[in-house]
């Protein structure tokens, strides 16, 4: 299962963005941040859990470190997303369920 997280450096950046944004992308470790967000995310069952619950069990990481794994997760087909609950700001969050 390991073979299905990490995502080329390519699509963390825009084509036009500076040289920096492309140096940031390659240092990151996107198969471990994936698979940790993963991990977390199928940790809440099949009632899943929305970003603000990913987030306080990842404390440590940066929300942009946390939040840009979602999508990668829901391209690969890896989450779910299964309706939406009110997060702490009041708005409503993707309910995200692992597959």
């Amino acid at each position: 299962m390991n073979d299905l997280f990490g995502t080329e450096t390519f699509k963390l950046v825009r084509r036009e963005s500076p040289p920096t944004s492309f140096e940031a992308a390659d240092s990151i470790d996107s198969t471990k941040l994936e698979k940790m967000v993963f991990d977390t995310i199928r940790s809440f069952g099949a009632t899943g859990c929305i970003s603000d619950e990913v987030q306080s069990r990842l404390p440590d990481l940066a929300y942009s470190s946390v939040t840009a794994r979602f999508k990668a997760l829901i391209d690969k087909g890896l989450v779910n997303v299964h309706g939406k609950r009110k997060g702490r700001s009041g708005r409503n969050q993707r309910v995200m369920v692992a597959r």
